[in-house]
């Protein structure tokens, strides 16, 4: 058996980062992704071995929290575990450190597995004998606060619909899920982000997109949080459906 934590290094490449030279909280997300890709395929349960099994993994909810985010040509790394595995939903963890090993950052996340036919849920444990479960670990801490479901009540305002293309398209053949991040963030201006740094992003998914739907982007301001609802019009049909909530934590730079 591999060790149950692995741990990726990256590199944060200059054009993926914005004006004050950090990285991109969506190029952070997608590392982070690709960190869980790696930690999976290398045990044995990953989208690699599932794709011939026509199952897949999606994520049902991401946290990310960062005290500071890496800088143009900074090298960095990227520990990931699994932290719990249930019928339907696993949850894994990430540390992101600087080459000199100071932490930067944590993040967390719960993932479903689908039938890449059906598109429903379908049993983790199954899959072969429940490998999964024997790479979860319980003793690494992943010190920020669990991922949130993301209530949002009461009146939130219209503030964008966009059309989605082929850029905005992953390999499990919908909408990725780091692109409604980087849509969310694209509400704000670059005067906003010279005075204000995101500190924690949570996203909770609750249905899937596909090219061609139309995104609107709903905003609710309480105090230093925002409240993003994210519904979706799809080609052949006239329903306003859910499929993203995020709440986003500002701190004053």
């Amino acid at each position: 058996m591999l060790d149950k934590i692995g741990e990726y290094e990256f590199i944060a490449e200059p054009f993926h980062c914005d004006f004050s030279h950090q990285l991109m909280l969506g190029h952070l997300g997608n590392s982070m992704l690709n960190a869980a890709d790696y930690h999976s395929n290398d045990r044995g349960y990953g989208m690699e071995y599932l794709n011939t099994v026509h199952r897949t993994w999606v994520l049902s909810r991401l946290t990310i929290e960062m005290d500071t985010l890496p800088k143009a040509y900074d090298k960095f790394k990227i520990a990931t575990w699994v932290e719990g595995a249930m019928k339907y939903f696993t949850s894994r963890n990430f540390a992101v450190t600087s080459s000199e090993g100071q932490t930067l950052g944590y993040g967390r996340s719960i993932w479903a597995m689908i039938d890449t036919n059906t598109r429903q849920p379908v049993d983790i444990l199954a899959v072969r004998d429940g490998l999964i479960s024997e790479y979860i670990e319980t003793e690494k801490p992943c010190p920020i606060k669990k991922s949130s479901r993301v209530k949002i009540e009461g009146e939130s305002v219209l503030k964008r619909t966009i059309d989605t293309y082929y850029n905005d398209v992953d390999i499990n053949g919908h909408i990725n899920s780091v692109k409604y991040i980087e849509h969310t963030l694209d509400l704000f201006d670059l005067d906003f982000y010279k005075e204000y740094r995101l500190r924690r992003c949570d996203v909770a998914y609750v249905a899937e997109s596909h090219q061609g739907d139309k995104l609107n982007f709903y905003v609710q301001q309480n105090a230093d949080e925002y409240l993003v609802r994210i519904t979706k019009h799809s080609k052949n049909s006239a329903e306003e459906v859910e499929v993203v909530r995020i709440l986003l934590k500002f701190v004053k730079e």
